[in-house]
């Protein structure tokens, strides 16, 4: 019989491989596009565009499914409380839908006034493919949550590769879309990749359906205010809701800033941003949301060792992992960004922008993955007005940042500012999280971080000297960044696995075990 740990490594290395196939296809629709429009004012547009309509979802949805959700059902599910469960979802899917939908019609007609807020350096012109764009994306917000109300369920019961899948078509699904009606030489046919998020939420959803039912799903007509279950997800939700909500501020702050920047700024941000988020998707992502059902289990059951013997494991595996991607993507920006972005419209002079705030993303890609677990754990304990304070004290921190590194960093002291706060949040919530648990395996995870820092030193320095040679060879084109990209981290992925097998580092075992397990 599996440990809990064994099953949450089997999990997450199903979801590692799917999330990886879906990043690509992430990466292949940011590539088309930038191809196909460039680093300019019709990309920034596509981009703004997205704020609205993630505030809408978060504002009712993301926070019942990231915090309240999936805790509140795994504890009926292990009581074995189904039952009462289902009238308990119910509620929720029947109140979130008429709510968003009324938010949604509100925000169609409120578009304008906030994207002239949201961007005030934009052009006329560009203003208004914005507000286009925006009211086509407020689509998806509805359909999101039918997926991810979906996704919750067939998660409490630990059946991940049903959303998985759903994710690997949305981004088919917005590629196949944006590929036929985009045109380089008209800016507003830039809408076919956002009518392809639309179409591609309402497959990600579509695809999970017929899952529902396995789990033995029943359907209530009804909004049970007075269920303990139903107040219990929503007064867990609501800090996470106003969490999401003020951190919209630093996204406001963040796009009004690089808006008056030189045209294009928001757009290298989001390159830079999405190649950010690449092993935090792959390897962070899966594994926390993988441990999240067990975590929520074993708090249920005042299962306090295994509890704090999961979260160790899951912290140390995701700091072993990314700090080498971090040295990595530190030294081979320029050749990455190349590789995925430099074609048709997206030029040399776009590669270097792109590379400033990669640099300084990189530096948090760490914090950012271990990120994944640390909220999860009080979520698990149904405690989320704890992170959400920590939560805001970082994001005030991080928006005080930007004002101070824009001016000397330009839009690199964006990514900066996003990096610094992020592991200042780190640190808080697992100082805090330590107090709560009694303990936090804290050693062993100071000796990982430091055993790796060393072992990816080590790896950067092999990794440097032979880029700098093979650039030499084989130049800076497509051919020969791949031929770069690909020998480097052989050689790179070499040196780490032969120093960490000499010092015995256990995380690798886990690593190991998360890249085999996939099924």
């Amino acid at each position: 019989m599996m440990s809990d740990g064994q099953k949450i490594m089997r999990a997450a290395g199903f979801l590692m491989a799917a999330n990886l196939m879906s990043r690509l296809l992430g990466f292949v629709r940011e590539s088309l596009m930038a191809g196909l429009f460039g680093k300019t004012a019709a990309t920034d547009a596509y981009n703004t565009a997205f704020i609205l309509p993630d505030l809408v979802y978060w504002l009712l949805v993301g926070g019942i499914l990231s915090a309240a959700f999936i805790p509140v059902l795994s504890s009926f599910i292990a009581e074995k409380r189904e039952d009462e469960g289902w009238i308990v979802v119910s509620s929720i899917v029947n109140m979130s839908f008429i709510l968003l939908c009324l938010l949604v019609i509100a925000a169609i007609f409120a578009v304008p006034a906030f994207v002239a807020w949201q961007a005030p350096g934009f052009t006329p012109e560009n203003q208004a493919l914005t507000v286009t764009l925006c009211r086509i994306l407020l689509l998806q917000p509805v359909l999101l949550a039918f997926s991810g109300i979906a996704m919750g369920i067939l998660n409490s019961y630990k059946i991940f590769w049903p959303s998985a899948v759903g994710a690997v078509l949305y981004n088919a699904c917005i590629i196949v879309c944006g590929g036929l009606f985009a045109d380089s030489s008209r800016p507003e046919s830039i809408s076919g990749f956002a009518f392809g998020v639309v179409f591609g939420a309402l497959v990600n959803f579509l695809v999970q359906a017929p899952f529902l039912r396995r789990v033995g799903l029943t359907y209530h007509p009804v909004i049970d205010w007075r269920h303990p279950g139903v107040r219990r997800i929503l007064a867990l939700a609501l800090p996470i809701i106003i969490m999401y909500a003020m951190n919209q501020l630093q996204v406001v702050v963040n796009t009004n800033l690089a808006s008056s920047l030189p045209p294009g700024s928001v757009s290298a941000v989001w390159y830079s941003y999405r190649l950010f988020q690449l092993p935090v998707g792959i390897f962070a992502l899966a594994i926390g949301v993988a441990v999240l059902p067990t975590l929520s289990e074993q708090a249920a059951l005042r299962r306090r060792a295994d509890f704090v013997a999961t979260l160790s494991e899951a912290i140390r595996t995701i700091a072993f992992i990314t700090i080498p991607i971090s040295v990595f993507f530190i030294i081979l920006r320029f050749p990455l960004i190349r590789l995925l972005f430099e074609h048709g419209e997206f030029g040399a002079a776009d590669t270097e922008a792109t590379a400033a705030p990669l640099y300084f993303f990189a530096l948090g890609i760490t914090a950012q993955a271990v990120l994944q677990i640390l909220p999860r754990g009080f979520y698990a304990m149904q405690n989320t007005w704890l992170p959400v304070l920590v939560g805001t004290a970082a994001m005030a921190a991080t928006v005080a940042l930007m004002f101070l590194l824009v001016g000397p960093l330009a839009h690199g002291g964006l990514a900066f500012a996003t990096s610094l706060g992020i592991i200042l949040q780190d640190l808080l919530l697992f100082f805090i999280l330590r107090q709560k648990t009694g303990g936090l395996d804290g050693w062993r995870i100071l000796g990982t971080l430091v055993k790796t820092l060393a072992v990816s030193a080590v790896m950067g320095a092999a990794v440097w000297r032979w880029s700098s040679i093979a650039i030499m060879w084989w130049g800076t084109g497509k051919l020969g960044s791949c031929a770069i990209l690909a020998s480097s981290g052989l050689i790179g992925l070499l040196v780490f696995l032969i120093f960490a097998e000499l010092l015995r580092m256990s995380e690798l075992r886990s690593a190991l075990q998360l890249v085999g397990r996939r099924g």
